[in-house]
């Protein structure tokens, strides 16, 4: 965890650049491979694409500041005043040399675990958003057509501000048809509606393309 102006400044230890290295390399490699292996309609241009929107320093950041990295980083006296553990670059790279050293301490598969327990969410959030499916207005759509109703959702929240589970149960009419958990509103909502989906329409519907999700 130690920043270079941490290292700068006390002489004798090592930064987390070379770490950083390493779970970059690790974190490409287990994105790209869930990307192949549970997106298959994807082809190569929207499976980089794909990697490239969860492989960037706005999303690392994001995931880093959501796992409370920034408190456990050892900067300089400087770094630190200049709120470097709020800092998109050095947050970002830290997840990476914690990547890194995962791998390092308990191998390849545990570092595959890691990435794919915080990161496998997201790329599928955003492989659904690749291929356009957005199941809160295909479900609209359904029920209109089938039912002559509108459905509703509920939302509840448990877990701490740095960690929120977000819970979503959506009814027609009173009645649940179904429910999903993510790591924000959207994510529970859209869990919601595409469970709900499979129950009303069937496994085979329920996979078929819906309208594209607006740019």
């Amino acid at each position: 965890m130690a920043h270079r102006s941490y290292c700068a400044e006390h002489p004798g230890n090592t930064s987390n650049e070379r770490l950083e290295f390493l779970g970059d390399a690790v974190l490409g490699w287990v994105v790209a491979d869930l990307a192949y292996r549970h997106h298959k309609s994807l082809d190569e241009g929207k499976l980089t694409d794909l990697r490239k929107a969860v492989v960037n320093a706005d999303a690392l950041a994001e995931l880093a500041d959501s796992l409370d990295v920034g408190t456990t980083l050892l900067l300089g006296k400087g770094e630190a005043a200049a709120g470097g553990r709020r800092k998109r670059s050095i947050l970002s790279d830290a997840l990476e040399a914690v990547i890194g050293a995962v791998c390092l301490d308990g191998g390849p598969l545990a570092a595959y675990d890691l990435v794919a327990r915080h990161i496998g969410e997201r790329v599928a959030d955003l492989a659904t958003l690749l291929v356009g499916i957005d199941h809160k207005t295909a479900l609209q759509e359904l029920v209109a057509r089938t039912l002559e109703s509108v459905p509703a959702y509920r939302l509840t929240e448990e877990g701490p501000d740095h960690a929120k589970r977000f819970r979503a149960e959506v009814t027609v009419d009173g009645v649940v048809l179904g429910d999903g958990e993510g790591r924000s509103k959207k994510q529970a909502e859209q869990a919601a509606a595409r469970a709900a989906r499979a129950n009303l329409a069937g496994q085979e519907q329920a996979d078929v393309p819906a309208p594209a999700v607006d740019a």
